[in-house]
């Protein structure tokens, strides 16, 4: 085994809680957070709105008091960016958001010229297919970068032997986010337009099921984001993590029990728990749909997990 992976292999690898995906009242939100920071087992968080600028104005009062209590926790506070700013005003907020102090992810390359030269990281909305463009963004300061959903392992393997230097993140429980567009799924479903949609999204805090027209689940809508239909439960062994040089985990917030998952997944990372034994006790979890992993296999990212 190369020198670089064993030193990995020595390394405790990080477990971080993304950004809530979901339009959830200031209140829902400083209750989750509140618990983060007393119980959860991840050392670092991820504040910020990622989806919709139009529901900015409500949580941009809320994150300095979340990060001084996440702080004072003692988890890392990183403030992710929107994945895609489309007026001024949302490009601003986007200026504006990696320009507070703390560490910034960009979710899309119109950030980049606010975080180029000083350490920032970059979200799994930004297309990093291949070294060459990982490579890119740690030539302009990139220290992390947590990757597409859709790449297999095995293109994992590679990108991260290119450039050991970088910490590199997986994304391993939650609905897998997909993509982003310019309509607001939510209002036109419920006859209205996307400037006056009254926030109806905050209807379905994990996402609103889309079924096919023979009734199978599907995906998933939430405001202009698609997800998958199930869970992305990516489970691997510690050694598993160290030989594709992944450093990191990343779970995303759900309405389930966010404390109980973290857990799970510590003890996962930590060796007290093997796959199988995470797996069964995350399928017992109120989540939202089936677990899956098939976009890691390499195959269609809704196949279920082989539990065995």
């Amino acid at each position: 085994m190369p020198e670089t992976k064993k030193s990995i292999s020595m390394t405790k690898t990080g477990l971080t809680l993304g950004p809530v995906l979901f339009n959830w009242s200031p209140d829902r939100l400083r209750d989750f957070y509140a618990r983060i920071a007393d119980e959860a087992d991840v050392d670092r968080v991820h504040l910020g709105e990622v989806v919709c600028g139009k529901r900015q104005p409500f949580t941009d009062g809320l994150w300095p008091e979340l990060i001084e209590r996440l702080q004072a926790a003692g988890k890392q506070v990183v403030l992710s960016t929107l994945a895609l700013p489309y007026n001024p005003r949302e490009r601003a907020a986007v200026i504006d958001f990696c320009q507070i102090g703390e560490l910034a992810e960009i979710n899309d390359l119109t950030a980049l010229p606010t975080v180029a030269g000083k350490p920032f990281l970059v979200g799994p909305f930004v297309n990093v297919y291949n070294e060459g463009a990982a490579g890119f963004l740690a030539g302009r300061g990139a220290t992390g970068i947590c990757l597409p959903v859709e790449l297999p392992i095995a293109s994992v393997a590679v990108i991260t032997a290119a450039l050991p230097e970088v910490e590199f993140e997986l994304f391993a429980f939650g609905r897998l986010p997909l993509a982003l567009s310019g309509r607001c799924y939510h209002a036109r479903l419920h006859g209205l337009h996307k400037d006056g949609c009254q926030f109806v999204c905050d209807r379905d805090p994990d996402g609103l099921p889309v079924d096919t027209l023979d009734g199978q689940r599907f995906l998933a809508i939430n405001g202009i984001q698609t997800l998958s239909s199930g869970v992305e439960a990516f489970c691997p062994t510690p050694d598993d993590l160290a030989n594709l040089g992944i450093r990191r985990l990343r779970l995303s917030p759900h309405t389930v029990d966010m404390v109980a998952v973290s857990r799970l997944y510590r003890a996962l990372l930590d060796g007290r728990a093997s796959r199988t034994e995470t797996l069964a006790a995350l399928k017992a979890l109120d989540l939202p749909g089936e677990l899956v992993d098939g976009f890691t296999r390499g195959q269609p990212g809704s196949a279920r997990v082989e539990m065995a």
